[in-house]
């Protein structure tokens, strides 16, 4: 199995990522031994994950969400089908 996360950072912002241990990923990121983008926004909490057969899936998964708006992201994690659509069909970028 192979995930694609966002964690929600202690600014408000998202940090998307993909990996094959979820558990020690997120320990990591919590305990400052992520990336740098997370270690300079602690604490950070895991608001959403999907699960995959293969870790090139999560990958590709974690670079389209990557590339979406704030507003989006929020809409996939609070399961706002109806927004998540509006976004897509907006092509809000920012």
């Amino acid at each position: 199995m192979a995930y694609t996360c966002i964690l929600k950072c202690a600014d408000g912002t998202f940090y998307t990522g993909s990996t094959k241990n979820l558990e020690k990923r997120v320990w990591d990121h919590q305990n400052g031994l992520g990336g740098k983008y997370t270690r300079e926004r602690l604490p950070v909490e895991l608001v959403y994950c999907e699960e995959h057969q293969h870790i090139g899936e999560a990958y590709q998964r974690e670079k389209q969400i990557q590339g979406w708006s704030h507003k989006k992201k929020q809409a996939l994690i609070s399961g706002d089908l109806n927004h998540l659509i509006e976004f897509s069909k907006n092509n809000q970028k920012g």
